[in-house]
């Protein structure tokens, strides 16, 4: 089927604010990002935290094709959004008759299944600064393509329930972070100059948080 095809018998568009599932929800399609983003979120005791931000060609949902479970997380509009809406069997249908579908696929769940762990990881992190650290280094490995600065479009808000912490905990290890030289702060984004000096940043607040000693 050619993709104007697919755009037209399963493509919509949602404005935005628009909640695409709920967590718990049962799940019936999978969605595939054509334009907008999509913000997924989780529940965590009364605090609402959000897990990604996806944008154009990213798809979300394809776990409760598979695993047949309630929706995990909530999916909701962060601006207005054209998606494409994936069934069951026609889910079924694209991975048979399409290996690189099929790669794909098992490709962002490895990725996914990797942030997953190095958000538990970062958790983990009783100092309130490593835990900044720790999620930008790794969100900054991510992105990276080659030598130069990462720009990550990551809000303060955002970043705080990324890692847990309140946003003035965040604000305040932002600005030592800046002072050292270390990150550099534009309305939206968290630019990264050097990644490997931020790397080098988290292993000396490790080692101090250690009882060791930087070198």
């Amino acid at each position: 089927m050619a993709a104007a095809d697919i755009l037209q018998r399963f493509g919509r568009e949602f404005p935005k604010g628009t909640v695409l599932f709920r967590e718990g929800d049962p799940g019936r399609e999978m969605f595939v990002i054509q334009s907008g983003r999509v913000t997924i979120t989780k529940r965590a005791g009364s605090v609402e935290k959000v897990l990604a931000t996806l944008r154009q060609g990213d798809f979300f949902g394809e776990m409760a094709i598979l695993s047949r479970r309630p929706r995990s997380a909530t999916a909701a509009c962060a601006e207005d959004a054209r998606l494409i809406l994936v069934d069951p069997p026609t889910f079924e249908a694209m991975i048979r008759s399409n290996g690189e579908i099929a790669a794909r696929i098992i490709k962002k769940l490895a990725d996914r299944l990797e942030e997953a762990d190095g958000l538990i990881s970062n958790l983990l992190l009783l100092d309130g600064r490593s835990r900044v650290v720790h999620f930008l280094a790794q969100q900054a490995e991510r992105a990276a393509r080659g030598p130069g600065p990462v720009r990550l479009a990551l809000a303060l808000a955002a970043l705080a329930a990324l890692v847990g912490l309140g946003a003035g905990q965040v604000e305040e290890a932002l600005a030592r972070l800046v002072r050292a030289g270390v990150v550099a702060l534009e309305p939206g984004a968290i630019v990264i100059p050097d990644v490997s000096m931020l790397r080098r940043a988290l292993e000396f607040l490790q080692l101090k948080a250690s009882g060791g000693e930087a070198p």
